[in-house]
């Protein structure tokens, strides 16, 4: 008897048309990152395989719908970030963290490179409890590698929400080029990351 109803049900799917559906594949995901001037962490996301782009904005603060100026005199307690809306099947979470981390100064707490203020801490947002573990064990292995002689000051915490930068702000490096590389060299930013990561400086 314990086999009839099963097949009755089959049965009856068949007579009605109804086939079982699979579960419909994520086929994206979003991530997000504070690493001082949101200009500067566009790039190496965009040029990413798997990564779909990437928006500059604002997050970690309390006032809603902050600007530039607002954000920029230090007063929302936000961070100047990225979200970077990408492919899990072409690119992992931790391969994000991966470019993350060598595109900051992890030793700078409220600043990063010559821009200073908490405005541009360098942060990990994370949206769920898989991010937060797998952003702590990087961090954590990175500590532990041997390569620093300090701890890492950047931050984890949990995203709050985010809110996209004015239009000028967006895709800033290849619609000013010129501007775009004489502030990342007057940042001293890519000798700074140099410094601090070596040969894996900027890596993607």
């Amino acid at each position: 008897m314990r086999f009839l109803f099963p097949l009755a049900l089959a049965l009856a799917m068949l007579a009605g048309g109804a086939t079982a559906q699979p579960a419909p594949e994520k086929t994206t995901a979003v991530a997000i990152f504070a690493g001082g001037c949101f200009w500067c962490m566009e790039p190496p996301f965009d040029k990413t395989e798997g990564v779909i782009g990437t928006t500059s904005g604002y997050t970690g603060g309390t006032a809603a719908n902050p600007g530039y100026e607002e954000v920029a005199r230090g007063g929302t307690g936000h961070a100047e970030a990225v979200k970077v809306v990408y492919d899990p099947a072409k690119v992992s979470y931790e391969e994000l963290l991966h470019i993350f981390w060598r595109n900051i100064d992890p030793f700078r707490k409220d600043a990063q490179f010559c821009d200073a203020g908490s405005q541009y801490r360098s942060a990990i947002f994370t949206l769920d409890a898989e991010q937060k573990r797998l952003a702590e064990k990087s961090k954590e292995e990175l500590e532990k590698s041997g390569r620093f002689s300090r701890p890492l000051v950047t931050e984890i915490v949990e995203a709050g929400p985010f809110f996209p930068a004015e239009k000028y702000h967006q895709d800033y490096y290849m619609k000013n080029p010129n501007r775009y590389a004489y502030y990342r060299w007057s940042c001293g930013r890519d000798a700074r990351l140099e410094q601090v990561w070596g040969s894996e400086a900027g890596g993607h």
